[in-house]
């Protein structure tokens, strides 16, 4: 299982080829250099100091098969190259050295890269051979227990380099590697799904806290309703009935029934305010922008505050799922009547957009008294609300004082996929 390309030049080298206790002496000293090592990049910058006397390279690099085989990334020593300077893994179909990767062949052997045909195909990750002229080259499968985890590669700028020795010895050195970077990669591996256990055990706990809240502030809603319900509607409805018990019991003068049809008007009015704060129609019926807008001429009405609304989103929240939709409601509803209640603003600005990756953004902001630090505050409960609400949707919720310490800035983002149409 071996591809070798045959230069059509001899190399010329004036060096020492080493002998088999030197290369044996070296593969030891190798083995105890990486002892101890525990990440990938300091183990294959070990590896290449060590092998600078016997195996010469310009660049070193050991590739690891990750996902299923799928994927993999690089790491290096010497020169490095965008094969580890991606920021993601790269595909297996587009390396140069899929056919080891593949398991199709376990080495491969080339005097000049940049003219090997096996490293020139159609979406090819290789580059980094042409902008290094990394000429003289040999890749060696990493096996554990017969199944590939990946490749030992060793390059030169010089062409036809390399000899039947180095390709033995970046053979054995493969061989050395191969159980040590299984190793490392299942440690990682073990490392990752840990702290991706924690996280999911973090955001079940935050969720059954945020439950718990919403919960407690549905029921503090409920009692709210009732109040307002026992407080002002019942109470009118009461001096309106004993209004009209009156009349009943004498003739009816012109125009003695004018209070009690005002006041009937009155509950009516108050019963509606009810519920629209219970169930916001104008939400449902015609938009969360025009829902917005008849929150804040309702909520600001005759409070001497000012309001904005831009809305640059082209209507992509009212293709949101409708609880969503209506859970970013609720937020810029508590943001609102936060700044109104506690910060004493002249003007209040709500903002909705599409940033350019697509996420949602809504922002409150304010001019009034700035934001309390956390130990100060009387009442958190209002943006204990808002970060639940924003967790329980996958949202970032931030909340500062706005730069230069005028008044407040309420900022929520909706990731694109949970914007997405």
């Amino acid at each position: 299982m071996t591809t070798v390309a045959k230069s059509t030049r001899r190399a010329t080298r004036a060096r020492t080829l080493p002998g088999a206790e030197a290369v044996f002496g070296h593969l030891l000293r190798i083995s105890r250099a990486l002892a101890g090592r525990l990440d990938f990049q300091a183990a294959i910058q070990s590896v290449s100091a060590e092998l600078g006397d016997v195996l010469p390279h310009d660049h070193l690099d050991v590739c690891l098969l990750e996902s299923g085989g799928h994927i993999h990334a690089a790491y290096e020593a010497g020169l490095h190259t965008d094969w580890s300077l991606t920021p993601h893994p790269v595909p297996v179909s587009g390396s140069p050295i899929r056919s080891i990767l593949l398991g199709e062949t376990h080495l491969m052997v080339t005097g000049d890269a940049t003219q090997d045909p096996r490293f020139r195909f159609a979406g090819a990750f290789n580059h980094p051979i042409f902008d290094q002229n990394l000429r003289s080259r040999i890749h060696a499968a990493l096996l554990v227990r017969g199944e590939v985890i990946g490749a030992f590669s060793c390059s030169k700028h010089d062409a036809d380099f390399y000899g039947e020795d180095d390709v033995t010895l970046a053979r054995h050195v493969a061989e050395v590697l191969a159980p040590y970077f299984y190793a490392l990669r299942a440690a990682e591996d073990a490392r990752r799904l840990a702290i991706e256990e924690a996280e999911g055990r973090a955001r079940e706990e935050g969720l059954r806290e945020g439950a718990l809240r919403l919960t407690e502030e549905l029921e503090r809603e409920r009692q709210r309703i009732g109040m307002d319900l026992h407080d002002q509607t019942l109470a009118d409805l009461t001096r309106i009935v004993r209004r009209l018990e009156t009349l009943r019991e004498g003739p009816v003068e012109p125009g003695s029934l004018s209070p009690a049809i005002d006041g009937l008007h009155r509950c009516v009015d108050e019963l509606r305010r009810i519920i629209d704060d219970a169930r916001p129609n104008v939400l449902e019926l015609f938009g969360f922008a025009e829902g917005v807008e008849d929150f804040l001429g309702r909520a600001l009405h005759d409070s001497g505050i000012a309001w904005r609304l831009e809305d640059e989103s082209d209507g992509r929240v009212d293709a949101l799922d409708p609880a969503l939709r209506i859970a970013l409601f609720r937020i810029v509803q508590e943001a609102v009547n936060n700044a109104a209640r506690h910060a004493e603003p002249s003007l209040i600005e709500v903002g909705v957009a599409i940033r350019q990756d697509g996420a949602l953004r809504i922002e409150v902001r304010d001019d009034g008294a700035g934001f309390a630090p956390m130990p100060q505050r009387r009442r958190v409960g209002g943006i204990r609300n808002m970060q639940t609400r924003a967790r329980l949707i996958s949202a970032d919720f931030f909340l500062d004082r706005q730069p230069g310490g005028q008044g407040t800035l309420m900022s929520l983002v909706l990731p694109a996929k949970g914007a997405a149409r």
